[in-house]
């Protein structure tokens, strides 16, 4: 039995046989013993069938997860009309010598290396979606066909392309256990919208001889077709070839988990109080206008989070205001008199976004980003607010700076939107003034916190930045290990000053970061007496199920007493 070790990213228990997909060796130096004609006659007939096939899988994922997801593959479609990986293909032909699948998947190696490069999560996930546009062509190429699954499987792999994940049958996939992927890829995210259980940079086996060992990359792995894998994506860990007793252990562990999903499933339309009495409001973030059926599906009371920067990003010019106003206002709409946080542009130079025309940075997480941009580039900012403005008559909106550092932001942001609302009701224009927040997400923030709330209507903590900035951890580094802390003390200090001083000033005070889904810390915030977490849809309830079992005693003088966070957008 070997026993490997990863990270959670979708929870479930299950276990079954593994279907072990392998990731195809690349030969780039091998010339071909056809003509260039032929070998590009090749490329431009799997370049029609690709573009088929796409257009397939848009509409299987638009009846089966939602149009924004598909939107991944609308994507895809695109990059095969894009001369760049086109136009390099047929140079790599022509040049190279090489046939048409070893091209395809040499350019796509290569442009895909410049997106992995990058600080930014979404911009390297980029890099899978020219894998797979790239990936596609080489398999048409070379007569393969895409994986059909006949049985109920466990799948194995280095990694998933977004396509590989939607074009499976679901109904047979038991579970996903990956040597690589990120919490944002597309397969994580594929994987929650699914509800499949998933396990990312596992650590595969060498030999299942003795305590076995892992293995340093997708070559080195032991192939798994076949074998019986029992996997906790709950705990990180998964047993391949199980003995009795570890899949016993495992079924009861699975028993648990399912009781505890029904158990939690049940507090749908129960409030979030604590046993003290104290009410946190369980919230979500979401970055796509789909993600708002999983906000309903598990009781989300809010939207504490809409990454606005996702309607900006993989396109080449901004989102105009119509577009904007659309997603916001359907958003609204579909939460139905539940507030809705809009972040405004969070963006950086590390994203590259070249209609921005930003500088290149050496140090983009200290360099131009978010609001910075906004300030800098009034006329983006402006078109963004006068779509939340628009959409905020048809539902229940407010909005929040990220990055503020000083009271004089905040002053500047809230005269361009007196502007905004000058100029709509000049033209006559339906409009509603949302309510205003700020991140708090720098130490500067935070340590001024007490002034900033005199001129905001509440506060929202971005712990993810708080700590890299408090700790000076670079946050995508994975090498600093122990001393990237999202529990250091000085966090937890700046978090206990945060809400101390939003609550002396009448305010709210909530987290959208990752610290607000640590079961570690909900006692804590409850005793901070936060007034609102929010976090990924698929873990409100698990949140709320831990509020309600919470015997803190809440310090907040205004416990009780205060409005809470919903009702204070919507009606001071």
């Amino acid at each position: 039995m070997y026993v490997g070790h990863g990270r959670c990213a979708c929870a479930g228990i299950t276990m079954g046989k593994v279907l072990h997909i392998k990731t195809p060796e690349v030969v780039d130096s091998v010339r071909t013993s056809k003509t260039v004609e032929e070998e590009l006659n090749l490329f431009e007939s799997a370049l029609l069938k690709a573009q088929a096939e796409l257009d397939s899988l848009i509409d299987k994922a638009r009846a089966e997860i939602g149009a924004e997801q598909a939107e991944i593959f609308e994507i895809h479609r695109m990059m095969l009309d894009d001369p760049d990986i086109g136009d390099n293909i047929r140079e790599r032909i022509k040049q190279g010598g090489i046939n048409a699948a070893d091209a395809a998947i040499a350019v796509g190696r290569e442009q895909a290396q410049e997106f992995e490069q990058l600080d930014d999560d979404y911009m390297r996930e980029r890099a899978a979606d020219i894998k797979d546009v790239t990936s596609r062509i080489a398999r048409i190429v070379r007569g393969g066909e895409a994986v059909t699954l006949t049985e109920s499987v466990v799948i194995v792999a280095d990694d998933l392309q977004p396509s590989q994940t939607v074009a499976m049958d679901r109904s047979k996939i038991l579970g996903f256990v990956l040597r690589k992927g990120t919490q944002n890829s597309h397969a994580s995210i594929l994987a929650r919208t699914m509800n499949i259980p998933l396990i990312i940079n596992a650590k595969l086996p060498k030999s299942l001889e003795g305590e076995g060992a892992a293995a340093s990359d997708d070559e080195d792995c032991l192939d798994l077709d076949g074998k019986f894998m029992g996997v906790n994506a709950v705990t990180g860990t998964f047993y391949v070839e199980p003995d009795e007793a570890t899949i016993a252990k495992l079924q009861q562990e699975k028993d648990v988990f399912d009781q505890q999903r029904i158990r939690q499933l049940a507090l749908r339309g129960q409030p979030g109080i604590s046993k003290s009495g104290h009410r946190i409001l369980t919230f979500a973030n979401i970055g796509q206008v789909d993600d708002v059926e999983q906000v309903l599906e598990n009781d989300g009371e809010g939207i504490g989070l809409f990454r606005s920067e996702f309607l900006y990003l993989g396109r080449s010019t901004p989102p105009t205001e119509e577009e904007q106003f659309k997603a916001y206002a359907k958003v609204a709409s579909t939460m139905n008199g539940k507030v809705v946080i809009i972040r405004t542009l969070d963006i950086g130079a590390d994203k590259k976004v070249d209609y921005f025309n930003l500088p290149e940075e050496e140090n983009p997480a200290m360099g131009v980003r978010a609001l910075r941009i906004c300030l800098m580039q009034p006329d983006i900012f402006k078109t963004q607010l006068r779509a939340i403005y628009r959409a905020a008559a048809r539902g229940n909106i407010a909005m929040m700076f990220p990055m503020v550092t000083r009271l004089s932001e905040v002053e500047e942001a809230k005269a361009i939107c007196q502007e905004v609302e000058a100029e709509l009701k000049a033209e006559g224009q339906e409009y509603a003034v949302p309510k205003i927040g700020i991140m708090i997400e720098t130490p500067a923030a935070a340590i001024l916190s007490a002034q900033l709330a005199q001129h905001v209507d509440f506060f929202s903590v971005g712990t993810n930045d708080l700590t890299q900035y408090t700790t000076a951890c670079d946050r995508q580094n994975q090498n600093l290990g122990k001393f990237y802390d999202p529990h250091h003390e000085a966090v937890l200090e700046l978090l206990r000053l945060i809400a101390r001083n939003a609550h002396a000033a009448g305010i709210a005070a909530g987290i959208c970061g990752e610290l607000a889904a640590d079961p570690e810390l909900t006692d804590l915030f409850v005793e901070m007496g936060y007034d609102e977490l929010s976090v990924s849809p698929g873990a409100i309830l698990a949140l709320r199920e831990r509020i309600r079992a919470s015997t803190a005693q809440c310090q907040s003088e205004l416990t009780n007493a205060r409005v809470h966070l919903g009702e204070i957008i919507k009606h001071r």
